[in-house]
């Protein structure tokens, strides 16, 4: 569905985007994670075509091009940033971006009513969006991207400073939409939601892409060792092991085993492996 090849974008010195390729499948929920300034961002707005690469390509379905008309209609994008008219009502946004891609009529007023009850705002449509909680303005904004039935998602981090239920629901309702054959690309922060709802997980920084693969592959390839912290009367041990079970067996041969605990790794474990430890602005 989406094909990035040898994208490089530059702001002075400075290398947003370099030399990133990789496919999306149709039907497929792609992760992008990675630190602050890796490039998640500046790759979504090249892949819509808000930003022109300095060299590389971006194809839709096998060769549209996002500058075209008929390959942003297929496209719709959730930015971190809300884009919403607070003065008006939820309601009155979503006709207004409808009309923008050409629906008319029924066919508006069907994807209007089918996208609000979609996330959850049908009772509060005819309110203003500046009486909205945060939550709702984020649910909203992804209502605003489906609202003219794209094949094509690209949502940036769309759950940022929400409630869990929202958050939830955002989740659940990406999910349904894989389902349906649509394809979205996730950026995060929250390796939770990576983990569950992507089909692969694609690990950016400095504009490099230095993982993709699913999820258990990962974990299997750079999560590293599972950690057994045992307690007995007279001792503590933390152990790395590739064999958690039988490390557990060993230790309670051992002596009076008190109790134990055992940390796996996680996608969490793979992106600090990736990417390091030291803060990022």
């Amino acid at each position: 569905m989406l094909r990035l090849t040898d994208l490089r974008k530059t702001f002075g010195r400075v290398v947003a985007v370099d030399g990133l390729s990789f496919e999306v499948g149709r039907g497929e929920i792609l992760g992008l994670l990675g630190p602050n300034g890796a490039g998640k961002t500046t790759t979504v707005n090249l892949a819509i075509g808000l930003l022109e690469p300095d060299s590389g390509s971006v194809e839709l379905d096998g060769g549209g091009r996002p500058s075209d008309l008929a390959t942003r209609r297929r496209m719709g994008i959730a930015p971190q940033t809300l884009a919403l008219y607070e003065d008006m009502a939820g309601e009155a946004n979503l006709r207004f971006f409808a009309r923008m891609y050409g629906l008319s009529g029924n066919r508006l007023a069907e994807r209007v009513a089918e996208v609000l009850d979609m996330v959850g705002l049908t009772e509060r449509r005819g309110d203003r969006v500046s009486t909205y909680s945060g939550g709702m303005k984020r649910r909203l904004n992804l209502a605003a991207a489906l609202v003219h039935d794209p094949d094509l998602l690209l949502l940036d981090e769309p759950t940022v400073g929400v409630d869990p239920q929202s958050r939830s629901a955002i989740l659940d309702r990406i999910r349904d939409l894989a389902r349906l054959g649509k394809t979205a690309v996730y950026c995060t922060h929250y390796m939770e939601e990576a983990q569950r709802i992507c089909d692969r997980v694609a690990i950016l920084d400095r504009g490099r892409l230095l993982a993709l693969d699913a999820v258990d592959n990962l974990i299997a390839a750079h999560g590293g060792k599972s950690v057994v912290h045992a307690v007995f009367a007279d001792r503590e041990l933390r152990v790395d092991t590739d064999e958690p079970l039988a490390e557990l067996r060993r230790l309670e041969s051992e002596g009076d085993l008190i109790r134990f605990s055992l940390d796996r790794p996680d996608l969490e474990s793979v992106f600090l492996a990736l990417t390091g430890r030291h803060l990022r602005d």
